[in-house]
């Protein structure tokens, strides 16, 4: 569970840093500026995301194989980034983007299955 929980963290941090200059003051910054508190809200998801991933590890004592480990990143990435579109930019997710969620959730389960936590 903490694999998950860091992978939650981790994945708030990615998000915010890969989007939040798309609302706000975000467009008049220079690039550069962007770019660099990007890069500064980003450090904490590195921080974050190793020590899940080698907690995770089956090859470390995890109960996940590294591909299961990268299909649940992507499913908590998707997740977060519907709440991020949601209450951050303001923006109703379609009716396909909540489709391809749920397909992407889908293939969590199918990538785990049979797997105890």
């Amino acid at each position: 569970m903490l694999t998950i929980v860091l992978l939650l963290l981790s994945n708030l941090f990615m998000t915010f840093a890969w989007y939040w200059h798309l609302k706000g003051q975000g467009p008049s910054w220079p690039l550069w500026a962007i770019i660099g508190v990007s890069w500064l809200i980003a450090l904490p998801e590195y921080c974050l995301a190793v020590p899940a991933n080698r907690i995770g590890a089956q090859a470390l004592g995890g109960p996940f194989t590294p591909a299961q480990l990268k299909v649940i990143q992507e499913a908590i990435s998707v997740t977060v980034f519907i709440a991020f579109l949601m209450f951050y930019l303001k923006q109703v997710p379609t009716w396909r983007e909540i489709a391809g969620l749920a397909l992407i959730l889908a293939g969590v389960a199918v990538a785990i299955s049979g797997k105890r936590w």
